[in-house]
Order: C-alpha cells, then sequence, then structure tokens
C-alpha cells in the first residue's frame, strides 16, 4: 500500500517536472516584474531629465483638453 503510495507520488512529481504549461506565464511575469523596476527606478532617481519631460507633456495636454472643452 505505501509502495504504491510513493510510486504514484513518484510519477506526480516527474509529470509535474515535465510540464511545460506554465512556465511561459512565469517567464512573462518575471520580465513584467523587471520592466517595472526598471520603469520605478527612472522615475524616481531622475529629476530633470524624462520625469520633467513628462510632467511638461501632460501639463500641455491638459492645457489644450481643457481650452479645447471651452465653449467661445
Amino acid at each position: 500500500m505505501f509502495n504504491n503510495l510513493c510510486i504514484k507520488a513518484k510519477i506526480a512529481a516527474e509529470n509535474f517536472i515535465q510540464d511545460q504549461k506554465g512556465v511561459t506565464a512565469i517567464e512573462y511575469a518575471i520580465i513584467g516584474v523587471a520592466v517595472s523596476a526598471l520603469v520605478l527606478a527612472v522615475f524616481v532617481t531622475d529629476t530633470a531629465g524624462l520625469k520633467a519631460a513628462l510632467t511638461g507633456a501632460i501639463s500641455k495636454m491638459a492645457a489644450n483638453i481643457t481650452s479645447a472643452n471651452t465653449v467661445p
């Protein structure tokens, strides 16, 4: 009885190791975390370059949207 259980557990473990279904999802998750960390590092440490350019562009877009919504 115990021997059968050990054999079934070994077969299940081997099948689990050989199964490749979730590997791609895990790889994409790891890549997503790395990209998120990189973007966070850029925005936290950058004070005058990219962050300032994006802030200025967003401010200009907001001003243009506001002026486009006003009725003459």
